[in-house]
């Protein structure tokens, strides 16, 4: 008599074949047909494209204006991460229940501010749903060619995600001495300051320059949209199929962001060493020295970019502003605009979904040798890879992609790939490392082989971990998908464009609401399959 030796494995087959069928429409809507690439004819196409880019350009006067981008990409970042906090701390303040006086009893303020509170998050909602490359699209055409785009976008979006972040790391600390300071008739500003920052500093520091990390590979993205930057100088060589620039420039922007990884990660370190050891003394003025050194660069930054925010805050400037609003107002839901965008919304989601597949994939295969499975050298080498696939935007991926495989959204879901491939493969490499070495340690010392071991004493732990890191990156890849259309990779992002460019601004609204509805529905989606999952 015959036993089953696995009694899940029916369940299991059943789940692979329906995910199999799931994800066959979404093929077809991203056109997933890769094997043209290794045709003949595109092998060469590929091969005449890369070779354009050799060698780097060297020339003077374009490294003069590479080592200006430069700047003004940090620039950028920094300034923008700046406003950004400035918009981020009173609405975190303003959120969060840590700090809610009206909670303390009941009464009828409370539900004033509560109602205030649940206003105030879908507003953080609005600003983090919609890509900076949006906001930095709009403001490019109120305002004109420049930095000024890039910064005020950045302000919007990443004050929006620092505020959901912030408000999330003040409610997990200690909450007993501010409720105590705000019993005994303290104002809120007090409260946070002697209640919940003493322990809630580190983290919400560590937080903060994280993304300025990240607002630096932003700033480059929204080049491509005239504001200023690297981006706009590769986007520049780009349409003028000058491979040789567009080197460099990659080059340049890729040492960039692996030092800012590096300095990033270096302090995050020493704010985490700091908090563990609690050397006040020897911390002092280190913290004093840094926040000096931070003052000194965002002023720079302001002052070099010569950003003429006064003049954005005069009537003239508001009622520009408030007159192109208008224009988006109200939103065409004609029946060809709905099915133009059901459409687009579609081939946005097939691109996330196949892009993060794909690059699941690709980072658990990369991540067995980054962990050091087989070996220090190749260990060293896969991470270099890693680095290098994680530090180019998507956009600019997605750029390259168009220009070697064609326009469409088999571009944009190669881009989504290749750029998380070297997330992932990152995240996976560390849960690897960090997973229990005791399952596996028994399981070899009973004559099982390594691979054997590996599947059965480390995965198992670790899986739970990578299946939500890959999930998490769905859930940012879907925002990215909606605008990887602005280079020609299909999707909301294709059609947007399309749209500003021809001053449909009532049809344009209408696709900027679509991307702000999808990434709400794969958000929760994404947090009910890890409930289940988990």
């Amino acid at each position: 008599m015959m036993r089953r030796r696995d009694p899940a494995a029916p369940a299991r087959a059943a789940g692979v074949l329906l995910a199999l069928l799931a994800l066959w429409p979404m093929a077809v809507l991203g056109e997933f047909r890769p094997w043209l690439l290794f045709e003949a004819q595109n092998l060469r196409v590929i091969g005449a494209f890369l070779g354009g880019f050799l060698p780097p350009a060297s020339g003077h006067e374009f490294l003069g204006y590479l080592v200006q981008a430069t700047l003004e990409t940090l620039a950028i970042a920094s300034a923008g991460i700046a406003l950004a906090f400035v918009v981020a701390v009173p609405l975190a303040i303003a959120t969060t229940q840590a700090l809610s006086i009206s909670r303390l009893g009941p009464g009828p303020g409370r539900r004033r501010g509560d109602l205030l509170r649940a206003g105030l998050r879908v507003l953080l909602v609005v600003l983090r749903g919609i890509p900076e490359l949006v906001w930095a699209l709009l403001f490019v055409r109120v305002f004109g060619l420049g930095p000024a785009a890039g910064v005020l976008a950045l302000a919007l979006t990443y004050g929006g995600m620092l505020a959901k972040v912030y408000a999330e790391i003040l409610e997990s600390g200690e909450q007993r001495p501010a409720r105590a300071l705000l019993e005994a008739g303290s104002s809120r500003l007090h409260a946070l300051c002697y209640g919940l920052l003493p322990g809630c500093a580190q983290e919400l520091t560590s937080y903060t320059v994280y993304r300025w990390e990240c607002a630096l590979r932003a700033s480059v993205v929204m080049g491509f949209v005239g504001a200023g930057g690297l981006g706009q100088l590769l986007d520049q060589s780009m349409k003028m199929l000058n491979g040789g620039e567009a080197a460099s420039i990659l080059l340049t922007f890729l040492m960039l962001v692996l030092a800012a990884d590096g300095c990033s990660s270096f302090l995050r370190r020493q704010l985490a060493d700091a908090g563990s050891r609690q050397r006040a003394l020897a911390v002092g003025p280190l913290a004093l020295a840094g926040l000096v050194l931070l003052v000194g660069a965002v002023v720079a930054s302001f002052v070099a970019l010569d950003l003429g925010l006064g003049a954005l805050l005069t009537r003239a400037a508001a009622t520009s502003l408030g007159d192109f609003l208008v224009l988006f107002f109200p939103l065409d839901l004609s029946p060809g605009c709905l099915q133009k965008v059901a459409w687009g919304s579609l081939e946005t989601l097939a691109i996330s979904v196949l892009g993060s597949l794909l690059a699941a994939v690709g980072g658990a295969l990369l991540a067995l040798p980054a962990s050091g499975r087989h070996g220090p050298a190749l260990a060293q080498l896969t991470r270099l890879l890693l680095n290098t696939l994680r530090s180019v935007p998507e956009l600019v991926w997605a750029t390259l992609m168009a220009l070697a495989a064609g326009l469409g959204p088999f571009a944009g879901i190669l881009a989504l790939a290749l750029h998380t491939s070297g997330v992932l493969g990152r995240l996976f490499a560390e849960a690897l490392q960090n997973a229990p070495p005791t399952p596996r340690d028994a399981l070899v010392e009973a004559g099982a082989p390594a691979a054997a071991a590996f599947l059965y004493g480390t995965l198992p732990a670790v899986t739970p971990q990578l299946v939500a890191y890959a999930l998490y990156r769905w859930e940012i890849n879907i925002r990215m998908a909606a605008i990887l259309g602005f280079v020609g990779a299909g999707g909301l992002g294709q059609l947007l464009y399309v749209e500003l460019s021809l001053f449909h601004y009532a049809q344009a609204s209408t696709l900027i609401a679509a991307m702000l509805l999808l990434s709400v529905i794969v958000d929760a989606a994404s947090a009910w399959l890890r409930r289940r999952l988990g």
